[in-house]
């Protein structure tokens, strides 16, 4: 049903659906739930307890009152490559939504909500409680701040540095990260024809902002 590398090492509360592909020296340290036919490539790490100073780094079976682990949440049809992280949710499950795309030596702090249909390309770090919206692009190299949201839809460029949240549909870049008008690309890939695109080009104002 599911295709396991011997060297690979899951421990904890683990669930996975079927389908799913599990490369070598892969740790999956549950909680977490895992879909249908996801593949995880060589070298991945899931469910590393959060990275937060106060949670108590001790082992997961450790005396009772300890803080828990919210856990993490992988869909359906999602690709996690080689050696990416993706840490136990601290104060909520880390969620990644079906149909994602995570390139290699990606980093996915705890608490974070990534959508549907996003790509996050090599290299890229999130911090902890950022939230990603379904169909976004996150570019080669790039770092967002904790707690910033980035719109369904949006293209952040290669090695942005995200301190500020980026609307839905933007295209993003530069450090800090500013938007530079409408990501078209993103924008037609959620169903938008000409007359609407034209509209969500013109709500992007000549500085580069989206209007509130």
């Amino acid at each position: 049903m599911n295709t396991l590398h011997p060297t690979a090492i899951i421990s904890g509360e683990v669930t996975m659906g079927e389908g799913n592909v599990i490369g070598p020296f892969v740790v999956i340290t549950g909680p977490v739930s895992i879909g249908d036919d996801n593949w995880i490539g060589a070298g991945a790490v899931i469910g590393a307890i959060p990275e937060v100073r106060s949670f108590p780094h001790l082992p997961v079976d450790g005396p009772d009152g300890l803080e828990e682990p919210r856990g993490v949440r992988i869909g359906d049809h999602t690709v996690i490559r080689e050696y990416s992280q993706v840490h136990q949710g601290w104060q909520a499950a880390t969620v990644i939504g079906d149909r994602a795309f995570i390139m290699n030596q990606s980093y996915i702090a705890h608490d974070c909500q990534i959508g549907a249909d996003v790509t996050i390309a090599g290299g890229a770090r999130l911090a902890g409680h950022v939230r990603v919206g379904d169909g976004a692009n996150i570019g080669l190299g790039a770092l967002v701040h904790q707690r910033r949201e980035i719109g369904r839809g949006a293209m952040v460029g290669m090695g942005s540095v995200v301190t500020r949240d980026v609307p839905d549909f933007a295209k993003a870049y530069g450090n800090p990260v500013r938007v530079h008008g409408l990501n078209l690309r993103g924008a037609q890939a959620a169903g938008y024809q000409d007359g609407d695109l034209a509209l969500l080009a013109a709500a992007f104002d000549q500085s580069g902002e989206a209007p509130r």
